[in-house]
């Protein structure tokens, strides 16, 4: 068998947990014929398929289903090792772990206080936060509840905010009330629990409608489907925010209330390293509170920015 390479197995990990070649270029800041490239060449190099592929749609063979498991538990051994050999030479980096958002600047903003490293695998926001509690990651972007730090034993303060849109089908760019919006629950509730938290506590509070949607249909082209066939425009996630809006589709923006889903920066509350403190409050000490108290806002019960 030919050199498998470290990168190529991220890539797998990374299309495998998207399903879309597309948005795992995006996430791992590479062009897409690169990575559909690097895909097939570790596909030849296995000598198995990987994913099954068409115009519209990828998803795992029975191989690639398979070796996911094995690849991802290779993948944290390497980084294990990484970290052991920065303890033994006394150059341990902080590890920072994200889901769809870093703030802009980060390593600048880091530089003088800490060597900062981060974590390759992108990850739902449950997942990042129970990653710093059990000690794979020092710290993590995520979106948290109350209960969710008191469970893990975290802290957390605000690093970011995005104001979430609706995306309509037509030209009309007008706002439009959040009690006229559909918001999409995933029944793939192990990567989309966070948002399926968000999405229930925003139907409860404004009357938007919920619709179930299949696996995978809360982002991306089926995402843009399911605006399509709906009477109502459809709240955007954040995973979506900063996606292009295919043609016939427009962003429209959500108000009574407008509604905007956080971001936190977690830490264990019994790490007390200067280190992993210093990247805390270079990245977070100027933020403020980003106008989430204003009134006309909305953020879910449980927020800790809820005022």
């Amino acid at each position: 068998m030919a050199h498998v390479e470290l990168r190529q197995l991220r890539y797998f990990v990374a299309v495998a947990e998207e399903l879309n070649f597309g948005r795992a270029a995006e996430r791992l800041l590479i062009a897409g014929p690169s990575l559909s490239q690097q895909i097939k060449a570790l596909e030849r190099d296995l000598g198995v398929r990987l994913f099954d592929r068409d115009r519209r749609s990828v998803s795992l063979t029975s191989a690639g289903t398979a070796l996911l498991p094995h690849v991802r538990a290779l993948l944290e051994r390497a980084e294990d090792l990484r970290v052991r050999a920065g303890r033994m030479s006394g150059s341990e980096p902080v590890r920072l772990g994200h889901v769809s958002w870093l703030p802009p600047h980060l390593t600048a903003r880091t530089a003088a206080v800490a060597q900062l490293h981060i974590d390759p695998w992108v990850a739902p926001s449950h997942t990042q936060a129970a990653r710093v509690a059990d000690g794979s990651l020092d710290l993590a972007v995520c979106w948290v509840r109350t209960d969710d730090l008191e469970q893990h034993g975290l802290s957390a303060r605000l690093l970011g905010a995005d104001r979430l849109y609706a995306v309509a089908a037509g030209d009309d760019p007008s706002a439009v009330r959040a009690r006229d919006t559909v918001v999409l629950l995933d029944d793939d509730t192990t990567s989309w629990s966070s948002w399926n938290t968000y999405a229930e506590l925003l139907a409860r509070d404004t009357g938007a409608r919920l619709v179930r949607v299949a696996p995978g249909g809360t982002s991306g082209a089926a995402f843009f489907d399911h605006v399509r066939g709906s009477g109502r425009p459809v709240v955007n996630n954040p995973k979506g925010q900063n996606g292009v809006i295919p043609p016939g589709l427009i962003q429209r923006p959500v108000v009574s209330p407008e509604i905007f889903w956080t971001w936190s920066l977690v830490w264990r509350r019994s790490d007390t390293r200067p280190e992993v403190l210093a990247v805390v409050d270079a990245l977070c000490h100027d933020v403020g509170d980003l106008g989430l108290g204003d009134a006309g806002t909305w953020i879910p019960d449980g927020d800790p920015y809820k005022r």
